[in-house]
C-alpha cells in the first residue's frame, strides 16, 4: 500500500508513467468509465475547497466508483475532539482510498501512518500540495511537450504558497529549469526552499521585485493571490499590490508562447481580460487535475482498466 503526501513520493520514472496514464485517460475517457466499479473513495476536507474536492468526487465518478466524506471539520466528528488518527481508522472501514485537506501541516502524514487503505494529501496547511503539483506538471508537459529546459516565473505569494513550495520541489528533478521568483520582501520564498532546494540542487533563479521586469522571457508564468493581510505596512501594500496584477498591458510584453498557470481561485490578480488569451491556461488546468487525479487513484489503487 501506498500513499501520495508529497510530489516526491513519486521518482521522476513513476511520475512520468502518471501522466502517460492521465493522458491516455484524457484521450480514451470511455476505457477507464468502469475501472473503480465497487470502490469508495472518502473525501475528508478539513477546510474549504471548491476545485480539489469536488475535482476528487469527479475523477472517482468518472472512474465508475462511489464517494462519500465531509467538506468541513464542522460536519465531521471534529468539531467533537475526534483525532485525525481515530477519523481514519474509522474512514478505512468504509472507503477503499481517501484525499484529505487539512490547515495543519504534516496532518496527512498522521493519517496515513494509522491509516489501512491509501491517503493522499489534498493540501495540509503551507506545506504540500501534490495533487495540484501533478495537475501544473500534467498541464505543462501536456500543452509545452516537456518539463525540461523551461524558465519559470512565479510570482505573488511565495512564503506561504504550498502549491509554488511543491512545484519547485517537483521540477528541480529536470534538466535546464530556472526559476524567476516575482515578488514583494515581504512575501519571498522560504530560505529552507531557496537554500535546501534550489542551492542544494545547483537550480539556476533569479528574485524581481515586478512582473514587468520578468515576463519578457519566461515560458510560464505562475501566478498566485498576493493578500493584504501578509503586509506589516498598508502603504507598502498599497505601492506594490498593482504590481501583482496581471493584465492585457503586461500580457504585450510575454512571449507569444508563454503560459499563464494559476492554481485559482483568483480574486484580483488575473484580470479578466487576460482569459480570452490563448496562452492563459487556468481553465485547461482545471480539466487535467481531473485526469491527473483519476491516475492516481487507480495507481494508488493498483487498478488497470478493463481492456
Amino acid at each position: 500500500m501506498r500513499h501520495l503526501l508529497s510530489p516526491l513520493d513519486l521518482s521522476v520514472e513513476e511520475l512520468d508513467n502518471l501522466l502517460d496514464l492521465a493522458t491516455d485517460i484524457k484521450d480514451y475517457p470511455d476505457k477507464y468509465k468502469d475501472a473503480c466499479k465497487g470502490k469508495k473513495l472518502a473525501t475528508l476536507f478539513y477546510e474549504p475547497s471548491t476545485r480539489t474536492r469536488l475535482s476528487f468526487e469527479a475523477a472517482m465518478l468518472n472512474l465508475g466508483g462511489n464517494v462519500l466524506g465531509f467538506s468541513s471539520a464542522a460536519s465531521s466528528s471534529a468539531s467533537k475532539g475526534e483525532s485525525v488518527s481515530d477519523t481514519i481508522r474509522i474512514v478505512s472501514c468504509y472507503a477503499d482510498i481517501c484525499a484529505m485537506r487539512h490547515p495543519k501541516e504534516g496532518a496527512p502524514m498522521v493519517a496515513a501512518s494509522k491509516s489501512s487503505i491509501p491517503v493522499i494529501n489534498a493540501g495540509d496547511g503551507g506545506h504540500q500540495h501534490p495533487t495540484q503539483t501533478l495537475t501544473d506538471l500534467m498541464t505543462i508537459r501536456s500543452l509545452k511537450g516537456r518539463l525540461s529546459n523551461l524558465v519559470i516565473g512565479l510570482c505573488g505569494d511565495l512564503k506561504f504558497g504550498r502549491t509554488v513550495h511543491s512545484l519547485i520541489n517537483a521540477l528541480v528533478r529536470y534538466e535546464g529549469i530556472k526559476f524567476v521568483l516575482i515578488s514583494p520582501n515581504e512575501l519571498r520564498l522560504p530560505d529552507y526552499i531557496r537554500v535546501d532546494v534550489l542551492e542544494k540542487n545547483g537550480i539556476e533563479y533569479e528574485e524581481i521585485e515586478h512582473l514587468e521586469d520578468a515576463i519578457t522571457n519566461l515560458d510560464i508564468l505562475y501566478m498566485t493571490r498576493v493578500q493584504r493581510e501578509r503586509f506589516f505596512n498598508e502603504e507598502e501594500y498599497i505601492r506594490l499590490k498593482d504590481s501583482y496584477i496581471l493584465n492585457a498591458k503586461k500580457m504585450a510584453l510575454a512571449p507569444k508562447d508563454m503560459l499563464v498557470l494559476h492554481p485559482l481561485p483568483r480574486v484580483n490578480e488575473i484580470s479578466v481580460e487576460v482569459d480570452d488569451d490563448d496562452r492563459a491556461a487556468y481553465f485547461k488546468q482545471v480539466q487535467f487535475g481531473v485526469y491527473v487525479r483519476m491516475a492516481l487513484i487507480l495507481t494508488l489503487l493498483d487498478l488497470k482498466p478493463d481492456k
